[in-house]
This record gives C-alpha cells, sequence and structure tokens, in this order.
C-alpha cells in the first residue's frame, strides 16, 4: 500500500515541510533509508543521518532547527517517536490483517466460531473448541478439544494448544510455543510412574508469549497466566505456576512447580525458579539469578546464586574480585609467622 505524505501527516496531525504528495509505500531507519520510504528523528546523535538520508519522509520534531539543507520532505510533530510507534502498529495491523478460513484447514463441526476469523492451511480446531471473534489462527497450528480462544488473539504458525486451555482476548502467542503440555511429575517410589495431569492452563487477557515457549498445565486446578503478562522466547512455566498481572521475563527464564508471582515483577534473562515459592509484587530479579527461597517484601531487587538483596551482592562482589589477593596475602603472612617462629 502507498500513502502520501499529506495523508500521513494529517493521520499523525503533524506540520509539513516539502512535497505533500510524495508517496511511501515502506518504513526505514533514517541511516538506510531508501527512495519511498519514512523514517524519524528523535534521537540527537543520529541527526547527521538526516541531511544524508535517501528516505523520501522523515519525521522530526516541531523545534528542530536544520543547519544544512534536507533533500526528504519532513513532519513536525510533538514527539517523533511515539509518532513512528504509531505508524508501526498501523503498519503491523494492515500486514496481520488476514481473514478466511483456508480449504486445507480443518476445523471440528461441534466447535464454535467467531466472526471474521483467519485460519490458515493446516490448522486445527478440536472438538467443542470455542473460537472468538477476530482470531488469527496461523498456518500449522493446533487447537486441541474443548479450549477457549478469546476476540482478537493471535496464534502464529506452528504453535499448540492443548485440550482444556483457555486463553482470553487480545493475545499474542508467537511460533512453537507449547501451551497445555503435560507437567514434570513422576513417583520415584512407585517405579517412576508418570502422575497424571488432569488440570489446564488459563492465560487471560492482553497477554503475549514469545517463540518456543512452554507453559504446562496443572496436576489438579491450573496453571495461570494473569492479564498483561508478557513473555520473551524460550520461556518454561511448570504445573500450577500462577504468574501475576503485567509481570516481564525476560528469555531463557524458568518457574517450577506450584511457585506463585506476584504483579509488577521484572525476570531479566535466564532467571530460574524453585517451586512452591512466594514472590511479592514488584520485584526485580537481574539476568542469570537463581531464586531458592520465598520473597516478602515487595519492591526488592535481587540478583546472584542463590539470589539475595542486590545492593549486598554489590558490596560482596567487591570481596570476590579480591579473594585471590586476599589469599596470596595470608598465605604470605603464614609463611612469615612460621619463619619468625623457627
Amino acid at each position: 500500500m502507498k500513502f502520501t505524505a499529506r495523508q500521513i501527516a494529517d493521520l499523525l496531525q503533524g506540520k509539513i515541510e516539502g512535497d505533500e504528495q510524495v508517496l511511501i509505500s515502506k518504513l526505514s531507519k533514517i541511516e538506510e533509508g531508501e527512495p519511498g520510504s519514512i523514517s524519524f528523528l528523535a534521537n540527537p546523535l543520529y541527526t547527521p543521518h538526516l541531511y544524508k538520508t535517501n528516505a523520501s519522509l522523515v519525521i522530526v520534531s516541531q523545534d528542530f532547527v536544520a543547519t544544512a539543507p534536507i533533500a526528504a520532505t519532513l513532519i513536525r510533530v510533538a514527539d517523533p517517536g511515539s509518532a513512528f510507534t504509531k505508524l508501526l502498529e498501523m503498519y503491523n495491523q494492515v500486514k496481520l490483517n488476514k481473514k478466511g478460513i483456508s480449504k486445507m484447514s480443518c476445523i471440528s463441526e461441534s466447535a464454535t466460531v467467531g466472526k471474521d476469523i483467519y485460519a490458515g492451511e493446516f490448522s486445527f480446531v478440536g472438538e467443542n473448541a470455542k473460537i472468538g471473534n477476530n482470531v488469527k489462527i496461523y498456518p500449522q497450528v493446533y487447537i486441541g478439544d474443548n479450549a477457549v480462544i478469546g476476540d482478537n488473539t493471535t496464534l502464529f504458525a506452528g504453535v499448540k494448544i492443548y485440550s482444556e486451555t483457555v486463553i482470553g482476548k487480545n493475545c499474542i502467542i508467537h511460533s512453537g510455543t507449547v501451551i497445555g503440555s503435560d507437567g514434570f511429575r513422576f513417583n520415584p517410589e512407585n517405579n517412576h510412574q508418570k502422575v497424571p495431569q488432569i488440570g489446564n492452563v488459563i492465560i487471560e487477557d492482553d497477554v503475549e508469549i514469545g517463540a518456543n515457549c512452554a507453559i504446562d498445565r496443572a496436576t489438579l486446578g491450573s496453571t495461570i497466566l494473569r492479564k498483561g503478562v508478557k513473555f520473551d522466547n524460550l520461556i518454561h512455566i511448570a504445573h500450577n505456576v500462577e504468574v501475576g498481572e503485567n509481570t516481564y521475563f525476560a528469555a531463557h527464564g524458568v518457574v517450577a512447580g506450584s511457585t506463585k508471582i506476584g504483579k509488577n515483577c521484572m525476570f531479566s534473562g535466564q532467571v530460574g525458579i524453585v517451586g512452591h515459592l512466594q514472590v511479592a509484587d514488584n520485584t526485580i530479579i537481574t539476568a542469570q539469578s537463581g531464586i531458592s527461597k520465598s520473597i516478602t517484601k515487595a519492591g526488592e531487587t535481587y540478583m546472584g546464586s542463590p539470589a539475595f538483596d542486590a545492593n549486598k551482592y554489590r558490596k560482596a562482589f567487591i570481596h570476590f574480585r579480591n579473594l585471590d589477593t586476599l589469599v596470596q596475602r595470608v598465605n604470605q603472612l603464614e609463611k612469615q609467622q612460621q619463619q619468625q617462629t623457627l
């Protein structure tokens, strides 16, 4: 699709300087601008690129003052970064606005399907499943029996939703993620017999889950991701875990069974959390930390493995780095002491 500079300026409620009819068909970084593309200047460090960019249209701030000729048409707005983000959102909506049910998809006769859905090639919807309005089911998605998918949710290619899973509205599940697989439970006292996992997974509204994540079903009851949870790629959530509202997980996070995590927490990459713990609201955990006991005070930051208060960890780390020097000094003092006693 193509838009004129005037149409984009009107959309952003900006003031245009230059050719109002220049056509725009793509977005670009300012240093990689091409004819027919639109870019933006928000960081002053990138100002030199503005004078040599090949982009046809650039969004700048209202108070920007040029110090050299600019070939591109400009749109002046209050906040260039926010304006460009708005364009990105619109572009994404247009790109992902797929509708229609492929003849090569398979939807059970007992399933309930809402309006304006998209079901791509080789997607499958099981018995008694309920699919809401405007749901996007990309190719090779599997949705098991009795699953529920809320309105405006997108399941990208290859997502697997096991039976009885409940997913809310406005969720995004990226490729390769498996939701509702069995929890990891075996009985070592009974010849390692598998413990049946008969619970489910509940994902509330406005949740986004990255690629290749695994969310295990509960043994009994539900594994729950509350409203607004955001997962990066490669996250594993074990059986009966509950993750509170608006909590963020960076890549490679692992949470063991039955742990309860509070609201508005932030976990950096490769954080591991032991099972059957409580993590208070607004907790921050730094990268590669291991949580081995419950965190009961809200708003604290932890680091290390086993993790403890970040400020104490930083002070202790000064001593960690000096251990070798301290050992050498102790050894030298011991030798001097031995020589004196002789």
